[in-house]
Formats: C-alpha cells, sequence, structure tokens
C-alpha cells in the first residue's frame, strides 16, 4: 500500500534521520547565535560609556544589569541615554577651588598666628604687667553683597 519510492526526508524503518540531526544542529546553533546577538546588543550601553568617567560607566552598567535580570526595558534605554550624554567633569574644578580656599585659609590663620606672637613678644619685652593677657585683634568689617 506504500508507494515504493518516498521521498528523502521520510527515514526508512532502522535507519537513522538525518534530516532531523540537521535541524537540531541548526537549532542549537540559532539559538547560540540570537543568545550571543542579545548579549552583544544588551551591552552597548556599556561599550559606549567605557570611555567615558568612571562614575557615569557604573550608573550605565548597573542600569544595563537592572534591565537584563528584571525585564524592564526602561532601565535599558536609561542607560543607553546615559552612556549617549557626556556629562561634564564638575569633581576637578571644584576640588581645585577647595585646594585653593583651603591654602588661603591655612595663610590667612598662620598670618594671624605670626601678628599674635609678635605681640606677645613685645608685651613681654616691654615688661607689661599682665604677659598671659593676649591683646584681641580687630576683627575685620565684613562687607554685605547688597
Amino acid at each position: 500500500m506504500t508507494p515504493h519510492h518516498l521521498p528523502f526526508y521520510f527515514a526508512k524503518p532502522g535507519e537513522t534521520d538525518v534530516l532531523m540531526i540537521v535541524m537540531g544542529i541548526f537549532l542549537i546553533v540559532a539559538i547560540l547565535g540570537v543568545g550571543n546577538l542579545y548579549l552583544h546588543l544588551h551591552s552597548l550601553p556599556e561599550r559606549m560609556a567605557h570611555k567615558s568617567q568612571k562614575l557615569q560607566f557604573e550608573i550605565v552598567a548597573v542600569l544595563g544589569l537592572l534591565a537584563l535580570f528584571t525585564h524592564i526595558h526602561l532601565f535599558w534605554i536609561a542607560a543607553l541615554l546615559l552612556a549617549l550624554v557626556d556629562l561634564p567633569d564638575f569633581g576637578t574644578p571644584m576640588r581645585s577651588i577647595a585646594d585653593s580656599v583651603g591654602k588661603i585659609a591655612d595663610s590667612t590663620a598662620g598670618a594671624g598666628q605670626a601678628e599674635t606672637s609678635g605681640e606677645e613678644e613685645a608685651a613681654t619685652a616691654s615688661g607689661g604687667s599682665e604677659p598671659d593677657v593676649v591683646p584681641s585683634i580687630p576683627k575685620k568689617e565684613v562687607r554685605g553683597h547688597a
């Protein structure tokens, strides 16, 4: 009842089904290829932010991991936008300002101590009755911006 000539994709009884093995290998390669493409696309914001500042790179990496594990795509979009934007460097100028203000504060404190010790020596040399009393230095007048 069966025809004598069967198409090639029918396996004869007792023989190996070659088409099923080829399709199984193709399926495994296709799944690995799509997974590799997905992970490569998923790490795109991190690779873009790798050239930027360390803080920006870390924020983008955390957003990428959150998007990967929670499946909330908004995190990935936020990471991509943050990687595209070049954040200005506020740390270096602020550090420079803080260092300069610290140097100014140290120099004015040193000058104030030098004036105080000079007055103490003058009072001690003149034979003042109370060498322990330090004359007060008049405060400089503070001018407002208004």
